[in-house]
């Protein structure tokens, strides 16, 4: 398992993250060569996130054909590069090396710049965003010229994982006939919380009531995310590899009932909302292979296997990896809202027919990450973060609104927070990984037609590093966290606004010392995720130390933002993402 200072080093997946790269710079390739200055070397909070591919590191790859201009790579350093590269490099690089939200790599670019360049680059960084592996003490002086070598040769490629292999992973183990036909628990399922145990490899069920944990469960390995069917019955998680869980939260202990691997890395799962289809189906996107698939809602047979391989939007050049990063499901439409990373699409799915699928495709902007719908429920914005843009779609009318700036540098808002403005009505908040920028945008073209799809106001966080802002419609209060700052004190925190204070010149905000509150001495203690309660007037965060560290989860009270209580417990191991049962399935955010 990757430690927090490994997590930490890594770096925000953006475009000039390897400008030096490009083939055909103005510059020649021995002034290109000239070892990048140490001290010019700044990794900023925002460089600190990028999406890695590090389950791919497990799978068996054979060492390429060799050709006689290959650099000697014995077999047992091509498995430890290949390690280190998708651990560290693909997220940016892509699997193929063909370039994602980073530059390509592939020999014909690789072998123009030569051994020493890329010894060099790999050793020093590059201020544009490039990590100091060499000089920073994460890679030794054997292992960056190890990486130079591989980068000189032809990218093993991952096998794919098509229908046969998803079925080969495919079990129900307990037979939807075999399952309650009514409710045998006395959990209040809309307060409950599903909780990543990231290291861990589980997911606990906690009791928002009574704040005890009522069941810990195997899961995928670092759970992305957890989603909830339409009803609220059905609990499904999805891990970085690939593997899904349903879990059943009506059995007298709520267990697994069926599982399945949707490809070798993944990051998303949805289920079907709209009007006639609750429950009905799944869908799951993956990293790689570069596909999505379509199960059963209460089984987790997959019934269709689509690929994403296609043309960028914008350049109309064919991408071998285009991810699938997030996915939503309309309330509008029997559609799923599918982002595709490195094209700039998104798809909305028609589950209508699935048989006859029908899919419209939207060019937006490239490197889509995440997002979440207005509080109508019939937008959706969704950040392109390397791009500093977000996206606003339409649901009921499956189509795009606008792509607008978002006023920072490398938004990631989660699914953002919904608030309603004093001064600009209802407005969607968004966060940066890269400065201290809050950005809220208005959401309401009917009522606040001057102020629709615009940066209405900016206000300044604690600083960078951010991942995920919250609120509640019953909250006066606009949570922000620092998770990936460099500081301490500051990943430590979390930001707080008083909504009605935001037409203030300079709005202030208060901070919470949830790391001190935890009562954890021990690590650099990030706190990351808010999540509100059903009745929202309590919120939790998430204290996330190393696997070897004590780690818990801190409560407060929204209407005083007090410290109400801290579970922890030694089953709470890294602590992450926290889903309430209600507001996931509502929309609520």
């Amino acid at each position: 398992m990757q430690s927090m200072k490994k997590v930490q080093s890594r770096v925000v997946a953006s475009v000039a993250a390897v400008a030096a790269l490009v083939v055909g710079a103005t510059v020649s390739i021995a002034q290109e060569a000239a070892k990048p200055s140490p001290k010019d070397h700044k990794t900023t909070p925002g460089g600190q996130y990028s999406p890695s591919l590090d389950m791919l590191k497990d799978w068996k790859i054979e060492l390429p054909g060799r050709k006689p201009e290959d650099p000697l790579i014995t077999a047992e350093e091509f498995a430890k590069a290949r390690q280190i590269y998708f651990e560290r490099c693909a997220g940016c690089h892509g699997v193929l090396r063909k370039g994602a939200t980073g530059k390509a790599l592939t020999p014909d670019i690789t072998r123009k710049l030569g051994y020493d360049y890329l010894l060099n680059f790999i050793t020093y960084g590059s201020p544009g965003g490039m990590p100091n592996w060499g000089t920073s003490g994460d890679l030794s002086k054997e292992e960056v010229g190890m990486m130079a070598r591989y980068l000189l040769i032809d990218p093993p490629q991952p096998p794919e994982f098509g229908m046969p292999e998803i079925k080969a992973t495919w079990k129900v183990l307990i037979p939807v006939d075999k399952r309650p036909t009514k409710k045998e628990n006395d959990i209040d399922i809309d307060n409950l919380f599903a909780v990543t145990l990231r290291d861990a490899g589980k997911v606990a069920l906690i009791d928002g009531a009574s704040k005890k944990i009522a069941v810990t469960l195997e899961s995928g390995y670092a759970v992305h995310i957890s989603r909830m069917s339409a009803s609220g019955r059905y609990l499904f998680t999805i891990g970085r590899d690939g593997k899904i869980n349903l879990i059943d939260l009506w059995m007298k202990t709520p267990a697994t009932v069926a599982e399945i691997k949707i490809g070798a890395e993944a990051r998303s799962v949805e289920t079907s909302k709209f009007k006639g289809f609750e429950d009905k189906y799944a869908i799951a996107g993956a990293y790689w292979p570069p596909q999505y698939v379509i199960m059963d809602g209460a089984t987790l047979e997959p019934l269709k296997v689509v690929n994403t391989r296609g043309m960028t939007y914008d350049t109309q050049e064919y991408h071998p990896e285009p991810r699938v990063a997030s996915i939503m499901a309309s309330h509008y439409q029997p559609e799923f809202i599918v982002n595709v990373k490195e094209t700039g699409q998104i798809l909305m799915v028609n589950y209508k027919d699935i048989n006859n699928l029908q899919v419209t495709s939207i060019g937006a902007e490239r490197f889509l990450h995440d997002g979440g719908f207005d509080r109508s429920g019939r937008y959706v914005l969704v950040a392109a973060n390397a791009r500093n843009k977000i996206a606003v779609v339409d649901t009921k009318e499956s189509k795009l609104v606008k792509v607008l700036e978002s006023g920072g540098q490398t938004p990631h808002p989660g699914r953002g927070a919904n608030i309603n403005h004093p001064k600009y009505g209802p407005v969607w908040v968004t966060s940066h990984l890269g400065d201290e920028v809050v950005s809220m945008i208005g959401t309401d073209p009917e009522k606040h037609p001057e102020h629709a799809w615009k940066v209405v106001q900016s206000v300044n966080g604690q600083g960078g590093g951010s991942l995920f802002v919250k609120s509640h419609p019953k909250s006066n209060h606009l949570y922000v966290d620092t998770t990936l700052n460099t500081e301490a004190e500051v990943s430590s925190s979390v930001a707080v606004f008083k909504i009605d204070e935001l037409t203030q010149e300079k709005p202030k905000y208060q901070v919470l010392p949830i790391g001190q509150w935890s009562g954890i001495s021990e690590g650099q203690r990030r706190v990351v995720q808010g999540e509100f309660n059903k009745d929202g007037d309590e919120i939790w965060f998430s204290v996330w130390n190393s696997k070897g560290q004590e780690s818990a989860i801190v409560v407060v009270d929204d209407k005083t933002l007090k410290l109400k209580t801290v579970i922890k417990d030694k089953v709470i191991v890294t602590p992450t993402g926290k889903f309430n049962v209600y507001n996931t399935r509502k929309d609520v955010y």
